[in-house]
């Protein structure tokens, strides 16, 4: 089977661990031949390029800015993809005739890609739905359904009912994704929309005694203190203003150090609160080289994860996976229409609260402080194999 598989994401090497790239990794070993596209974005200062590697045939698109840059660049960058991609598989494989077409969102402007191979080769179409687009953007006020920002939400709004209509199969993240899908867009036969979970290649990313300690010792983290760490993005879908309160209330915690690790569009508000502050029991890291960020996510006691209170949508992030293949137990803060926080809980490898509730969060903070962390290291790393391997994830796509 041809496979041709879409994405803005950025795909370094096929064998870089990651959602997509150990998923195409699945495809190839069974047998599949898998073409994946990907975008070089304008900054990179690369052109499209048209590679083989490792048995994955690679086609990556010149396309202008769409992370961290402003809302206006980045709304042209997206409306322009969707042409940019079908030039560039026209002008690099228009040889090949594809049987399934993958791709996942954001964006949610494929639909004309996916209309092409349909039409011409037969193609059945299966959508990763990783983002539900445009009505996260109104949630957290970057958009509006009324006034000229609601001409530009009935433009992306008709763009998603047509990609949802276009595709034969749609994969949700887990079944609050599902339910709220078919809840929004009744037209929607509900058979052909599935939990198909975040999932990845396993790797025990566990570390030894003095791994722990090297690290922490390399970046001034205290041995002797629980450690939470956030990593990831920093923009405004992790309700950052909720995160630095959080961070107040803990800044008298002799027994707590926190670690935030990342960038995006709201790091310059958490960077005012370090350098106005000064916290002594917490430390703020933009960039760390990957192999050390692993190992500092392996070296800490609790992973952090944060949403913006005010989604309507079931977000489901999956740096949640990332702590799981740790081995250390999360510490959810979301709005409540999410069900990562349930699945935490219910798998008994974590806990939650709502993302308006800071002291509710230092309650957690001392409930963790009492627990012994490494007991739920076992259960943790059974739910995810149980539940978030690749292999499943293949299995229900071609199933």
């Amino acid at each position: 089977m041809n496979v041709l598989f879409l994405t803005i994401g950025k795909v370094n090497h096929v064998e870089d661990k990651a959602l997509y790239t150990d998923l195409l990794r699945v495809f190839r070993n069974s047998g599949h031949s898998v073409y994946a596209v990907s975008a070089n974005e304008r900054r990179s200062n690369k052109e499209t390029e048209y590679v083989e590697e490792c048995g994955i045939h690679v086609l990556r698109v010149k396309i202008g800015n769409i992370k961290q840059c402003g809302i206006i660049e980045k709304g042209i960058s997206t409306l322009c993809i969707e042409h940019q991609y079908l030039s560039a598989i026209k002008n690099y494989i228009s040889d090949v005739k594809f049987d399934l077409i993958m791709y996942s969102t954001p964006p949610i402007t494929f639909a004309n890609v996916i209309k092409y191979f349909k039409k011409r080769d037969g193609a059945k179409s299966y959508l990763l739905l990783k983002d539900i687009f445009p009505q996260n953007a109104v949630d957290i006020g970057m958009m509006s359904k009324s006034g000229v920002k609601g001409l530009i939400y009935k433009y992306f709004r008709k763009k998603e009912k047509k990609l949802y209509a276009l595709s034969d199969r749609i994969g949700c993240m887990s079944q609050a994704n599902v339910d709220y899908v078919l809840k929004h867009n009744p037209e929607i036969n509900p058979e052909k929309v599935e939990v198909c979970p975040n999932s990845i290649d396993y790797i025990d990313m566990t570390i030894t005694e003095n791994e722990r300690i090297e690290i922490r010792n390399k970046y001034g983290i205290p041995l002797d203190k629980k450690v939470f760490v956030y990593g990831g993005n920093l923009g405004k879908p992790q309700g950052i203003p909720f995160l630095i309160e959080c961070l107040k209330e803990q800044m008298d915690n002799p027994e707590v150090f926190f670690v935030i690790v990342g960038d995006g569009t709201e790091y310059k508000k958490l960077h005012s609160f370090f350098d106005e502050l000064k916290p002594s029991n917490m430390k703020l890291m933009k960039t760390l080289p990957k192999e050390d960020y692993d190992i500092m996510v392996a070296a800490s006691d609790v992973g952090l994860i944060f949403l913006d209170h005010r989604f309507t949508i079931p977000n489901f992030p999956s740096r949640l996976l990332s702590y799981m293949q740790s081995g250390i137990p999360v510490l959810a803060c979301t709005d409540p229409n999410t069900d990562i926080g349930r699945v935490i809980t219910d798998g008994g490898f974590g806990w939650w609260c709502e993302s308006n509730d800071a002291q509710g969060f230092g309650r957690i903070v001392n409930d963790a402080l009492k627990t012994n962390v490494g007991d739920i290291r076992q259960k943790e790393i059974a739910y995810l194999k149980e539940n978030y391997l690749v292999e499943r994830s293949y299995r229900i796509i071609v199933g």
